[in-house]
């Protein structure tokens, strides 16, 4: 399969550009509804889909199924991090209007860890072939290990990755909007919310270190295998709020998504020495799996409904209150000063006892999340001037 540089720079230009798109769309914390969810969800299938038309006409039917089959196996996969994304929400009681911005750094976060698994994958497939035996060993494990498992669920309380976490990396115990980093009384801390991003990343990448292998099974070009990837995860955020309030009804689908393992296993170790099965019959059987599983999970729970996943009683993390939030210094930059004659600030020198300018600052300060306290101190000063009949300039 030869793609030209020019291809791979115009795919991963457009999604660059559509993760801009979703960036700006969602710029304002707000709760995103199912019906939100579905359009979004809907426009990223169709972006997946349409790029596999796409190679389907200009490569041919053979690299069009297989980058339809690799993106199938990503997708399905996929639903298993959306489970644990609910599951590490719900026990850390992050307000539903901050996770999309969580999930849209983690999805960055694993397009990027995805594409050096890629990269080195190919390169390990290309100058040690004895790693696919490797890797269909793996794949047959994780599969056996997740249908005797299939009823077990991530205990974010016992996370190493946030004992680690909240050992060496100073943290406050709020969460102050949608901020990953605040600064109280000159010491730069991490956000709850910054603790979250960071094991929801490590889930990533143990799901990336199951189904990149199970990819490499039905492809071994790299650019099918990016771009299933990636095309798969970027609708993985329309996906979590679709699906988050629905987990308890696809009771058989851990099932599911682990005979699509054995199954990608058993096809890798056929493919090496014995025989290759065609790339439809992979589509078909993997297609067949998902839907059965589904159909069942869902019969089963017939009348159930949506319903969030129970949250602890005392969450380990609360939310800041308006006075904490404006305490904060700026992340970034000085902070300002108050003195004899007049306050300095990043942009300049401002009159002492100019109380309107002072309140503006303050004001702006807040509405921007990064209230300091120096429009506090300001506003003191300009107060004492005009009790003390001599003046004597803010403290």
């Amino acid at each position: 399969m030869d793609v030209p540089f020019w291809i791979w720079a115009a795919v991963v230009g457009f999604i660059v550009v559509m993760l801009a798109v979703d960036l700006f769309a969602h710029r304002h914390a707000h709760v995103i509804g199912v019906r939100e969810a579905a359009a979004w969800s809907g426009v990223w299938v169709a972006f997946g889909v349409a790029f596999g038309v796409v190679v389907w006409q200009v490569w041919g039917a053979e690299f069009g199924q297989q980058y339809f089959a690799g993106y199938l196996i990503e997708k399905s996969l996929a639903v298993d991090n959306v489970f644990v994304w609910a599951i590490i929400f719900s026990y850390f009681a992050v307000p539903r209007e901050f996770q999309h911005r969580v999930l849209f750094l983690g999805v960055l976060g694993a397009l990027v860890f995805r594409g050096i698994f890629i990269a080195a994958g190919a390169v390990l497939i290309q100058n040690f072939s004895w790693i696919l035996y490797v890797f269909a060993a793996f794949l047959l494990y994780t599969g056996w290990r997740m249908i005797r498992q299939r009823n077990e669920h991530l205990d974010p309380e016992q996370s190493a990755v946030l004992r680690g976490f909240r050992r060496f990396v100073p943290m406050t115990e709020a969460y102050h909007g949608q901020r990953l980093l605040v600064r109280r009384n000159g010491v730069l801390l991490a956000t709850p919310l910054l603790a979250v991003l960071v094991l929801i990343e490590v889930t990533d990448v143990v799901f990336a270190v199951d189904s990149i292998p199970a990819i490499f099974a039905v492809t071994d070009e790299v650019f099918l295998v990016f771009t299933a990837n990636a095309f798969a995860i970027l609708g993985l955020r329309a996906m979590y709020f679709l699906l988050a309030d629905l987990i308890h009804r696809f009771v058989y689908l851990k099932i599911g998504l682990a005979l699509v393992l054995v199954w990608v296993g058993i096809k890798m170790l056929l493919k090496i020495d014995v025989f290759y099965i065609p790339t439809p019959v992979s589509l078909a059987v993997v297609a067949t799996i998902i839907t059965v599983s589904v159909v069942a999970s869902l019969r089963a729970t017939r009348g159930a409904g949506r319903r969030p996943l129970p949250a602890p009683a005392e969450p380990p993390f609360r939310t800041a209150s308006e006075d904490e939030i404006a305490a904060l210094d700026p992340v970034w930059g000085r902070r300002t000063r108050a003195g004899r004659g007049g306050r300095e600030t990043a942009a300049g020198t401002v009159p002492a006892g100019d109380g309107p300018r002072a309140d503006a600052g303050a004001d702006a300060g807040a509405d921007t999340g990064t209230g300091t306290r120096a429009g506090d101190e300001a506003r003191t000063g300009a107060r004492d001037d005009r009790d003390r009949p001599h003046g004597g300039g803010a403290r």
